[in-house]
């Protein structure tokens, strides 16, 4: 479907004096003022948050500086009150959208208040328990991780998703957003099994999931669990000769059937993922044959040291996408954004354009073919999802990570996008502007 994608980017002018690190209260002279074009943003200012609140809210003054229309007006959520007096302040102030709040907890106050009012929230959780009409989770959610690894697999021939996700939040969330993507697919629901942080737990289960015992012969079952420390590893095989890829020789010589899989999703980091490594080379599973290893974006922090996953994909973004506003960010405040900033700049520049066009409705955020944020191109859908512009990365043989299926792969764009201005040289004051680029969208 082609159409008309909006960019979000941003030129640069003078700038007086840097941004100021006190919070604004609630009850402040900017939040007192009434008219029709204003935009609420709640974060946690003071408190064990501020820290993060803090360099969202300079994203956000990079999005849109003090002095320009909309006028922003800035809400503590660590307030006596919270985020409830925070969205009952945002409504009294006549602001027509609301960015943030940080929590799920938070966002759910919030939606309770300004839902009522008809006023949008563009929300910072990666939640997406939270997402409903009206309230987008901006923050870069589990589901849509699991999403863009599931379109790809689909592409690269994959059928028969498994996963084995550790017993947490973040687990569950995969999970569920594996079971979606699959119906949503048309495939064949998944297998999800989920584990404790017990060695024996996980070494149980994947043997379980795996079905090791019914793939192996019945006369090299026992033959095998006499172990052999010289065997080839499924993560790491050193083969003596050439053999079927999609099934791999059995520490004995003999063969051994493919797991009732063909992709296995991942959600472990840290010694849990070290022991479900352990626990696929003793089941025989890896990204060389018969099956396909998935990972979240967690991955890509440490990708350096996975090199037993060689093969593997995760998801992340592309760094390129985000050097401008990188190197923006840094002009002005001395110091590199962290990732979660990404989201306060992405919607407040995107309620700000909308508002200046006065055309903040559901109409326009939902636009088929997106806009062009900060990592890349976004997509609010009507249910409060999110989708966003992601590559698959592959796990190198001596770790490390290499982009192979690109986000405008996914995301295709007819025309180039415009892209973050470099910075100028000297003080300044950044200033969004309104962009309009063709693309189309491919789900």
């Amino acid at each position: 479907m082609a159409g008309v994608l909006m960019t979000l980017n941003a030129c640069s002018g003078e700038h007086e004096r840097p941004f100021s690190q006190s919070p604004v209260s609630m009850n402040s002279q900017n939040q007192a003022s009434t008219g029709e074009q204003r935009i609420g943003l709640i974060l946690p200012l003071t408190g064990p948050r501020a820290g993060i609140g803090l360099r969202m809210r300079e994203a956000a003054r990079l999005a849109l500086p003090e002095g320009q229309k909309p006028e922003l007006d800035i809400f503590d959520s660590a307030q006596p009150g919270g985020a409830l007096k925070a969205a009952q302040a945002a409504l009294a102030a006549k602001d027509r959208v609301v960015t943030g709040p940080l929590t799920a907890g938070e966002t759910a106050q919030v939606a309770d208040i300004v839902q009522p009012a008809h006023v949008p929230e563009l929300a910072f959780t990666s939640d997406v328990q939270q997402a409903r009409p009206g309230v987008w989770a901006m923050g870069l959610t589990p589901e849509q991780q699991v999403h863009r690894l599931v379109d790809a697999s689909i592409a690269d021939g994959r059928k028969h998703f498994a996963a084995f996700l550790p017993d947490t939040a973040l687990g569950h969330a995969m999970g569920e957003g594996l079971a979606a993507a699959c119906q949503e697919a048309n495939l064949e629901p998944p297998k999800i099994v989920f584990h404790t942080d017990q060695p024996e737990d996980i070494a149980t289960k994947m043997a379980d999931l795996s079905a090791i015992s019914a793939r192996r012969a019945p006369q090299q079952t026992s033959a095998s669990s006499n172990g052999d420390d010289n065997q080839p590893s499924a993560i790491n095989p050193v083969p003596d000769s050439t053999s079927d890829a999609t099934v791999p020789p059995t520490p004995h010589g003999g063969v051994i059937a493919p797991p009732p899989f063909d992709a296995l999703l991942l959600g472990d980091t840290g010694l849990n993922l070290a022991r479900v490594i352990t626990s696929l080379k003793n089941d025989q599973i890896d990204s060389l044959s018969a099956v396909r290893i998935l990972g979240p974006m967690l991955w890509r922090s440490f990708d350096g040291k996975l090199g037993d996953l060689r093969g593997a994909w995760y998801v992340a973004f592309d760094p390129k996408q985000r050097s401008g506003y990188v190197q923006r960010y840094q002009a002005v405040y001395r110091h590199a954004p962290s990732p979660v900033t990404d989201f306060a700049y992405d919607s407040v520049a995107l309620a700000a354009a909308l508002t200046r066009q006065n055309a903040l409705n559901t109409a326009s955020l939902t636009r088929p073919d997106g806009f062009m944020g900060v990592n890349g191109v976004f997509r609010l859908k009507t249910d409060g999802r999110v989708l966003r512009d992601l590559g698959i990365y592959q796990i190198l043989p001596g770790g490390g990570g290499q982009l192979v299926i690109p986000a405008s792969q996914h995301f295709q764009v007819s025309a180039p996008a415009q892209t973050l201005p470099a910075p100028t040289q000297g003080k300044m004051t950044p200033k969004m502007t309104d962009g309009l680029t063709q693309t189309s969208f491919t789900p």
